[in-house]
């Protein structure tokens, strides 16, 4: 079992148009509604490759209890935080060749007493004795930025292995905490350590300063370059090639959720690594933010190297 702790979910609206162009009039080509936020995607992930999988969240307004139908009926246990504000909605615009637009709202501000509620079902959640625990997304208005640092220390407390996916204040507070693993992406890593990484030589040396920090593992996306993994003594890199592209919404997550099954059902690191990749891939190739289904990932061919060409430069 995998605990997810996503603070910010929303409903998640895409919809694809032939061309983006601003301030013209657009015709969707299809759309869909989906679960988002990046834990409740981790959840919906796991689930969809038969791993019990508990999202716990706030839910509030005729958004939450749409998220919440949606999710169960994927298979994911939900633990729902009645709160008085709504859930929000977002909306991505993707185009033919997978370029995506988002536009995300912040969400509603909790209450003392609702994240006091929200803290607790974490703990809760905790006690059942899960492989991993994961804390992902933003923080909603008015939530202070030590929650995931909080939900480390109690995680390790417990003798439970916890990650975490945020960015900025939220994950810098994290990482101090010492948590088991870290998955930013490209931007978010050079956000964290306060410096430009043009080269891949540049996010391993910045990774390997967090492994020197405490943080026990490092899973840096890296878009269509692919993922690089560090922990004391491993490094290496994963790639997969995806021919079809159609939306990169989701994608990131579904790369960690690979990463977190792989390993609570006994894969090394490395074989861990390949999983995500695979798993990303497949994410990419699929509309919408729709997670892999093994189905999906089967067959995805991932080169996994431990002397990865740190010269590789990480155009957008």
């Amino acid at each position: 079992m995998i605990v997810t702790l996503t603070p910010n979910p929303s409903i998640d609206r895409t919809v694809s148009i032939s061309h983006l162009e601003r301030g013209e009039v657009h015709r969707a080509t299809s759309s869909r509604v989906d679960p988002g936020g990046k834990g409740v995607n981790v959840s919906r992930a796991l689930a969809a490759h038969g791993l019990h999988s508990v999202a716990v969240l706030p839910a509030g307004g005729a958004e939450g209890a749409l998220l919440e139908r949606l999710l169960t009926s994927t298979g994911v246990e939900v633990l729902p935080v009645p709160i008085g504000g709504s859930v929000r909605a977002n909306v991505a615009l993707v185009e033919p060749d997978g370029t995506t637009t988002k536009v995300n709202e912040p969400g509603p501000t909790l209450t003392t007493a609702e994240l006091s509620s929200l803290v607790a079902g974490a703990a809760t959640a905790l006690m059942r004795g899960p492989s991993w625990v994961v804390g992902c997304g933003s923080l909603p208005p008015g939530v202070d930025d030590e929650l995931y640092a909080g939900l480390v220390r109690r995680a390790r407390a417990a003798g439970v292995r916890v990650a975490v996916d945020t960015s900025g204040v939220p994950l810098a507070r994290a990482v101090a905490a010492g948590p088991d693993l870290i998955k930013p992406n490209h931007e978010e890593l050079a956000e964290l350590v306060g410096a430009a990484l043009p080269t891949l030589a540049d996010v391993h040396t910045a990774a390997k300063g967090l492994v020197g920090q405490g943080v026990r593992t490092v899973v840096v996306s890296l878009g269509r370059h692919g993922a690089l993994l560090v922990t004391d003594g491993l490094t290496a890199h994963g790639h997969a090639v995806v021919d079809r592209p159609l939306s990169t919404v989701g994608a990131g997550d579904a790369l960690l959720a690979g990463y977190l099954h792989a390993t609570a059902t006994g894969s090394a690191p490395d074989s861990a690594l390949a999983a995500g990749v695979a798993w990303g891939a497949a994410a990419v190739g699929l509309p919408g933010s729709r997670m892999p289904t093994p189905g999906d990932v089967h067959g995805i061919p991932v080169l996994v190297t431990h002397h990865p060409d740190l010269t590789l430069r990480l155009a957008p």
